[in-house]
């Protein structure tokens, strides 16, 4: 997308709202911002209607700040708690049926290479667990086999969160939910291991408590994403309504988890992706 085009036309600079103003003049767009400008711009999500403490929305705004390019990304959502806050997010993004996400990721990437065959369009879908590991399973491995070049990152807050509190793949055994009140009956599904075994060639797990980290991972994923094949990323993001725990101690709790080993962030590069990347920090 040319930048020019987020440009107010003349004569409607005073009557566009102010938060469209500052967007236009001091937004992430072609300016190769990351997770250390924070604070600096006008971020491309800033309030939205999730939960106090939302796990779920800490990681969605350290992924926005982590686009290697938003004013070429277009992101492909689904039903789930993150729907309730793309329409505040100023990037083209799409709704599309709950779990139905990746083939609708796979077409659109299709299209956008045969549209602009000189310009790098990244499509990155961004759902929760329920689109990813459970309903949409089935969408996310075909795209993962057919060697689509589009990047999936699963918001995991372990749990159905926005109707009710039911127990999803990613809820960890013995958890007992609003839906499961005796708790769950089986373990957690190992996706970033399908992801590896279906031919992802970056794979990585991280989380909000480190966002360095987290900032790291979905970059290296949209970059191999475009060149090689599919990614994915899994990002812990704990939620406090459905877990009943303080909503200020989101981030504390990952980190408590990760001493206990109930979570652990990962890394896995495809010897091709290896060597794609070290070429990338070459040029820089």
């Amino acid at each position: 997308m040319k930048t020019g085009m987020l440009k107010i036309s003349p004569g409607f600079e005073e009557i566009m709202p102010p938060e469209y103003r500052e967007l236009v003049d001091n937004g992430p767009y072609g300016k190769n911002y990351g997770i250390n400008d924070l604070g600096s711009y006008k971020e491309l999500l800033e309030e939205h209607p999730l939960c106090a403490g939302c796990g779920l929305a800490l990681s969605l705004r350290l992924t926005l700040a982590s686009l290697p390019m938003p004013e070429d990304t277009v992101i492909v959502g689904s039903t789930g708690c993150s729907a309730l806050a793309f329409p505040q997010v100023a990037l083209h993004n799409i709704h599309s049926l709950f779990g139905n996400q990746n083939a609708v990721a796979s077409g659109l990437k299709r299209a956008l290479k045969l549209r602009f065959p000189d310009k790098e369009k990244d499509v990155v879908v961004i759902a929760g667990d329920g689109a990813t590991a459970d309903i949409g399973l089935d969408m996310v491995m075909q795209s993962w086999l057919r060697r689509e070049k589009i990047t999936t990152i699963m918001l995991d807050n372990e749990a159905y969160a926005n109707t009710g509190g039911q127990e999803s793949g990613m809820s960890m055994q013995g958890a007992v939910l609003n839906m499961a009140p005796t708790g769950k009956k089986f373990p957690k599904l190992s996706l970033p291991e399908i992801a590896q075994t279906c031919g992802c060639a970056y794979v990585a797990a991280a989380s909000p408590a480190k966002p360095k980290q987290l900032a790291k991972v979905v970059r290296r994923a949209i970059l191999v994403a475009r060149e090689i094949g599919p990614t994915y990323v899994q990002l812990y993001s704990p939620c406090p309504t459905n877990y009943k725990f303080n909503p200020k101690e989101t981030v504390s709790l990952i980190k408590q988890r990760e001493k206990e080993g109930l979570y652990q962030s990962k890394e896995y590069i495809s010897q091709e992706a290896k060597a794609f990347l070290e070429s990338m920090e070459v040029k820089k």
